[in-house]
């Protein structure tokens, strides 16, 4: 090998470096939305999230029940998808729990700043939309005490399923972002998923209107 092919390889080499760092920076710096951290894990909680540990922070948090499953199979793609409830730790069985009538999914991580923006504006949005949508987050960390904490110093009190291992947004074919909402109908069918961050309950109910039209 000459001296001026090895030169080549190794300016070769730095430019496919500094090419992949700059695809990496221009990721994280996506507006209104927050990646997931490197290292994820596949867990649905930690395992210092035990009941034990974890009553503290539910009384704090005080979140509603979560939805209670119908005699309605739900929607096909959720079926047999069965999370967990962050208000108590019982078992949800997510399409059941959300059939007949329309329905927010807004899928959150207790360190995703944009996400601490919005979930407000989803608590007000489901304050004015009573009970002709079901909003309910679904929070996508293994840390469920933080989630918890995060909800409480947020004041937020929506029902929420904890998925560590994110199988509803696997089910729904959601993409890696965060916050992302789901809006499905009452049939269960999606009509409008949503990979952006909200700042106000106007815009979740413009975006959930249209979506629903």
């Amino acid at each position: 090998m000459t001296r001026s092919t090895r030169w080549t390889l190794a300016l070769l080499a730095v430019a496919a470096v500094l090419i992949a760092a700059l695809a990496a920076q221009i990721g994280r710096d996506q507006p209104g939305t927050a990646t997931e951290p490197a290292a994820q894990s596949p867990r649905a909680h930690r395992d210092a999230d035990t009941p034990e540990a974890l009553a503290g922070p539910r009384k704090r948090a005080d979140l509603p029940p979560c939805p209670v499953g119908a005699d309605n199979p739900g929607p096909p793609k959720l079926r047999g998808v069965v999370v967990e409830c962050a208000t108590d730790g019982s078992t949800v069985d997510v399409a059941r729990a959300l059939a007949g009538r329309p329905a927010v999914l807004n899928l959150w991580a207790y360190w995703c700043a944009p996400c601490a923006v919005e979930l407000p504006a989803m608590a007000e949005y489901q304050r004015r939309a009573g009970g002709g949508v079901s909003v309910v987050t679904v929070h996508q960390d293994e840390n469920e005490a933080a989630a918890l904490a995060r909800l409480a110093d947020l004041g937020v009190r929506l029902p929420t399923l904890q998925d560590g291992q994110r199988r509803v947004a696997a089910a729904l074919g959601v993409p890696n972002v965060m916050p992302a909402t789901v809006v499905l109908r009452a049939d269960g069918s999606v009509a409008k998923i949503l990979p952006q961050a909200f700042t106000s309950a106007d815009e979740i109910a413009a975006a959930v209107e249209n979506a629903l039209r």
